[in-house]
């Protein structure tokens, strides 16, 4: 999905039905979540008030919810139009400007009407996944809302506007709520990440350096993107790209690197682009739509691996609330006894560590938790109950890694042999003789939206179909087994016995090479090969 002489190919783009798997197992698998949660996991939070520590109890809408994309930016790098780029048009109450523009959170979901439902009617529909957002009171509401749009992308995600972060704490304060805490409860559920950032705008304001922090323990849902590229030479991006990359190096504090895309996503371009990065900036973008085109698979594993996570998190903190019931006098002195254990509490953690034997990565932050609990009166707690414990520990020792299993694990990895469906020797090699034109060996003369359709049909998995599934398409255009052979050879170019789109699409170019009466050449040129392939 890039653009070419300002129009959108969307050949790339995160559409519906890319992937079969997830029409017949998705539904079936968020299912059987819901089931698990409510009837083994869900009791436990709600009997030890795991809401008023960590999260409200899920709602069937959260677990059913579509994978979510939270953009996270200062202002003007870009984040409404990188959305209006994906939809290919705009969506209802959007806003775009170099100033600070949006100035609200706006889901961007599916609907077969246009409208804008306001945050107070968003945060009490039990058919969205939006009621937790209650808890930060009319001030957030009041700049939230649902936007609707008929799109294809949106069939398969929630993209989440945020608002443009801008520099000092006059923001931060005159905001009403906590722009941090609304980051961060969008965070917990997002599928993906994108912290978006301008080429001519590195700086790291205060706020958008709390909002980065506040995304500790998702870092496996973050991607960066250097939005704009195209707005300065070579040589300037080379020194932009360093620049972001120390600046995030002081603020997020882990050893892995991020990975960051280059972009440039205008819906209309501008006339002072520079192209010296066109191939580089046009192959990270379709590395990161990629990434979106598979997220609602990724997005399933994901929802059985929070599950996983939450109810980890659910059974430790039971087992706390249960010592700190334990510990409290049945008489007298219950409000010293509170007071000690308060002010002890990182002593008391090391006590449950080491009676249930668990890991310390498992507790919760001792003053975070000291802060919500001095509002509980720990006399009232429950006892600890060993059926609940007993449900939980069923469920993530069986149900959650039977559900887990259910994924495909990819494709089998083939025998050199089984790697040509068309299993013939070598043939003589010839060149290209001129028969065509030379614009025919170039890559962006194929037609790849004509053999989409084609390849979608023969139900690809991980973005891949097998030799097996490809070589009744490449019979039909009846060709000797030798020409379909070679032709297998030259376009399968990492020789794994499947192909991708780009691969396959080659392979139907080649055949109409052969049938126009070209030879075959004796390599691929690399003219027909996609940039990111070279």
């Amino acid at each position: 999905m890039l653009k070419k002489n300002g129009k959108l190919n969307r050949t790339n783009s995160p559409q519906q039905g890319d992937l079969s798997w997830e029409d017949n197992e998705y539904g079936q698998i968020v299912e059987d979540v819901k089931r698990v949660y409510k009837s083994k996991i869900k009791p436990l939070e709600v009997t030890y008030n795991f809401e008023g520590f960590h999260s409200s109890p899920l709602t069937e809408a959260d677990i059913e919810a579509k994978p979510i994309v939270l953009l996270i930016g200062q202002y003007s790098t870009g984040k409404t139009t990188f959305i209006n780029y994906l939809l290919d048009k705009s969506y209802p109450g959007e806003h775009i400007g170099v100033e600070p523009t949006t100035d609200r959170f706006v889901a961007v979901m599916n609907n077969d009407e246009e409208r804008v439902i306001p945050g107070n009617a968003a945060a009490v529909n039990q058919q969205l996944p939006f009621q937790g957002l209650n808890r930060f009171g009319q001030a957030f509401l009041s700049r939230f809302q649902v936007s609707q749009t008929n799109s294809p992308v949106l069939e398969n995600m929630t993209i989440i506007d945020t608002p443009g972060i801008l520099a000092g704490d006059k923001q931060r304060i005159e905001r009403g709520y906590d722009f941090t805490e609304v980051i961060d409860w969008f965070a917990q559920r997002a599928d993906l990440i994108l912290l978006l950032f301008d080429s001519h705008k590195l700086d790291i304001s205060n706020e958008f350096k709390l909002a980065i922090h506040s995304l500790r323990g998702q870092e496996e849902k973050i991607r960066v993107v250097l939005n704009k590229s195209d707005m300065v030479s070579q040589q300037q991006l080379m020194r932009v790209y360093g620049a972001m990359m120390w600046s995030l190096g002081k603020v997020v504090q882990t050893p892995e690197v991020m990975r960051v895309y280059l972009g440039s996503f205008w819906t209309e371009k501008p006339p002072n682009c520079f192209e010296d990065c066109r191939e580089l900036i046009e192959a990270e973008s379709k590395d990161l739509l990629r990434d979106l085109k598979n997220l609602r698979r990724n997005a399933a594993i994901r929802k059985v691996n929070d599950i996983v996570k939450r109810a980890k998190i659910a059974r430790v903190h039971a087992l706390i609330i249960g010592h700190l019931k334990k510990e409290m006098p049945s008489m007298f002195g219950k409000k010293k006894k509170s007071a000690k254990l308060l002010a002890n509490l990182d002593l008391e953690f090391q006590k449950i560590q080491q009676r249930y034997h668990l890991p310390s990565g498992d507790f919760p932050n001792p003053e975070k938790f000291k802060q919500n609990l001095s509002l509980y009166d720990m006399d009232k707690f429950k006892n600890l109950k060993e059926d609940l414990l007993s449900k939980v520990d069923d469920a993530l020792s069986n149900d959650l890694p039977r559900i887990m299993s259910r994924f495909p694990t990819g494709n089998p990895e083939l025998a050199e042999s089984q790697r040509n469906p068309f299993d013939m020797a070598d043939e003589s090699q010839q060149q290209i003789n001129g028969q065509l034109p030379a614009s025919f060996w170039q890559f962006s003369s194929i037609d790849k939206n004509s053999y989409y359709p084609v390849f979608q049909s023969s139900h690809p998995r991980d973005g891949k179909i097998s030799g097996g599934a490809v070589k009744p398409i490449l019979m039909e255009s009846g060709l000797p087994n030798d020409d379909l052979a070679k032709i297998w050879r030259l376009a399968d170019w990492d020789a794994d016995g499947y192909m991708d789109l780009d691969e396959f699409s080659v392979a139907m170019h080649l055949i109409k090479a052969v049938q126009a009466g070209a030879p075959l050449p004796e390599k691929l040129p690399s003219t027909l090969m996609p940039s990111r392939k070279i």
